[in-house]
């Protein structure tokens, strides 16, 4: 009777299943290697030696790789739920930025510079951008079927407080000629919100929004709403060749209990 090894690689973040190949005597066994990649999908390898072993091996191999699927979306080292790859920040486009908590409790997540993205080819890496959120908020993936489509960089929340994300736009939807974008060369504050809050929530602005205020941060200038409804707090603000819009926003209890976290979350966005 055959038996499976399953081999975990601590170096390479790899699973190895091997199984004794049924080929004649005298022929290599053959190891299938699975590895939990950053990509979208399990990369299955085969290294062989000798003859093909038939569609019954084809079946045993198929069967090994759905085993090593499960052990990579299984608890490892004690994580429970997570998989190894989601454990190292390794998943496509998730690239760990969140600092360890302050003395407050509060962690500052700066979008690296080597993160994937931008729109379109010969676009400029984009310029990046912090924000604090309380400790218990983590990063939600992106994924390519979002309503908000390539131009939502990046999500984040807390399923008993609210949730976030960051729209990155290239200016010249908007206007030309503004290789070098402020908030102020887009519009003024009523101009912006009008534009693109229903970006934002989907909906148009008119008679939602509650307050407008302007923040000046190391030179750059801050757009900041506050509509209702949806609940909802808006940052906005240019530079490069692109517009970035914060949105904060979070169900009728989440709001009432967690306001003044919520608001303090918004502010804090900068383009860095």
């Amino acid at each position: 009777m055959s038996s499976t090894t399953v081999l975990f690689s601590p170096t390479s973040s790899s699973l190895f299943l091997t199984k004794p190949s049924p080929v004649a005597k005298g022929r290599t066994a053959a190891a299938a290697a699975v590895r939990c990649s950053s990509g979208p999908s399990l990369s299955v390898g085969h290294e062989e030696e000798g003859e093909r072993e038939g569609v019954a091996m084809v079946g045993r191999r198929r069967a090994l790789a759905s085993a090593a699927a499960a052990v990579c979306g299984a608890p490892v080292l004690g994580f429970a739920g997570r998989g190894l790859a989601a454990t190292q920040g390794l998943l496509a486009g998730r690239i760990p930025g969140l600092s360890e908590p302050d003395g407050n409790g509060w962690r500052t997540y700066r979008r690296p510079d080597d993160k994937s993205g931008g729109h379109g080819v010969g676009w400029s890496p984009i310029i990046p951008y912090s924000f604090k959120v309380p400790d218990g908020w983590d990063e939600v993936p992106v994924s390519i079927a979002d309503l908000g489509g390539t131009e939502i960089d990046l999500r984040f929340a807390n399923p008993k407080e609210g949730r976030l994300f960051v729209i990155v736009a290239p200016v010249r939807r908007f206007a030309d000629d503004l290789d070098d974008a402020t908030i102020e060369k887009i519009g003024n504050p009523e101009k912006v919100i009008t534009a693109f809050g229903p970006e934002v929530i989907g909906e148009n602005v008119e008679g939602k929004v509650l307050s407008t205020a302007t923040a000046e941060r190391s030179g750059r200038t801050y757009y900041q709403f506050e509509l209702e409804p949806p609940h909802v707090f808006i940052t906005a603000t240019a530079a490069g060749n692109r517009l970035y819009l914060f949105s904060v926003t979070a169900n009728g209890l989440q709001w009432k209990r967690h306001y003044k976290d919520l608001k303090q979350i918004a502010e804090s966005f900068r383009v860095v």
